[in-house]
């Protein structure tokens, strides 16, 4: 059902919030555990923005972004990140066609969701052309702008671990990012399932849950859910307690940060914040849903310095002491 036939926007939020529990029950059939990962990502998506996985090999990233792109009946492209790739390499060039005319030959960037496999395996050069699809929705090629397919989601991995040959990704690339969201390892039990699903012969029927119209529609209504003005200036709050030596500053962040987040950190948790509500059956955020988000959106903006690193301070843990 798309959003334009609804009521009102309170029976809007109602089918994002059921939309939301049909999403998480397809993708489970194929993905065990990773529940949060999982809220995380579709928070992202409804908030039209982009997230980098973060974990080491083997936590089925990649099968969770395939799975989530069909149950969304989304066109999905995965993109290898290495050292030798060029820009032209994910956004298409221009090629001499039979008629002696150039054409545009379209890259991989040019689907609904995009994942970004290791970004930071690759150079500065061709990061850049990924940023500019991110932030503009688009590509220029020779001068001519090519409109993205629209929604447009980057899934970026990074292994946090294997840090050796790799292009660490600039502050302004890791901005771009709505959500920074770590894997962990599965739990026992977890393991035991997916090694029993994984060794043996099983067919998963996945059922189309939204279609892009749809998931547009829900895009623009994240947007309209009202906020109370005290819990949007909460939200910047937190934002502004990272930036150290100013008036807003923890002394934690004083003794441990060298840079803070910035204004999109402020937009981006009130967005999440809408949507993680919505996503709840409510239909306006409060502190809770703020917080909820908040290490996602912080934890890649924040830059800790060297003392932080002597005394073993995460960022998490940072981010915890600023509630």
């Amino acid at each position: 059902m798309s959003t334009a036939t609804y009521k009102s926007d309170v029976e809007a939020v109602d089918d994002l919030s059921s939309s939301y529990r049909i999403l998480k029950q397809e993708i489970g059939k194929v993905i065990v555990g990773q529940e949060e990962v999982v809220k995380a990502v579709i928070i992202s998506l409804f908030s039209n923005g982009h997230s980098l996985l973060v974990g080491v090999p083997g936590l089925a990233k990649t099968l969770l972004v395939s799975t989530i792109a069909e149950v969304l009946d989304l066109e999905f492209k995965r993109i290898q990140f290495t050292p030798d790739l060029m820009p032209t390499d994910i956004t298409g060039s221009e090629v001499l066609g039979e008629n002696r005319q150039f054409r545009f030959n379209r890259g991989p960037l040019f689907s609904n969701i995009v994942l970004a496999d290791e970004i930071n395996r690759t150079p500065p050069k061709t990061q850049s052309a990924l940023l500019e699809a991110m932030q503009e929705r688009s590509v220029t090629v020779s001068g001519e702008r090519h409109l993205l397919p629209s929604p447009f989601f980057v899934l970026a991995t990074q292994n946090p671990i294997e840090q050796e040959g790799t292009y660490p990704l600039p502050e302004a690339q890791l901005d771009r990012f709505m959500f920074n969201i770590p894997l962990d390892y599965p739990s026992y039990a977890e393991e035991i399932n997916v090694v029993k699903n994984t060794t043996k012969i099983v067919e998963y029927t996945l059922t189309n849950v939204l279609t892009a119209s749809e998931i547009l529609g829900f895009q623009q209504l994240v947007r309209k859910i009202p906020i109370a003005d005290n819990v949007l200036e909460y939200a910047v709050s937190l934002a502004s307690k990272t930036r150290p030596n100013t008036e807003r500053a923890t002394p934690s962040v004083n003794n441990y940060i060298s840079w803070g987040a910035g204004p999109r950190a402020s937009q981006y948790l009130v967005l999440g914040a809408k949507c993680h509500a919505a996503i709840n059956g409510k239909y306006s955020p409060d502190r809770e849903d703020v917080q909820a988000v908040a290490k996602y959106v912080l934890r890649h903006r924040i830059v800790k310095n060297y003392k932080a690193e002597a005394e073993g301070m995460t960022e998490d843990a940072i981010i915890a002491g600023l509630f």
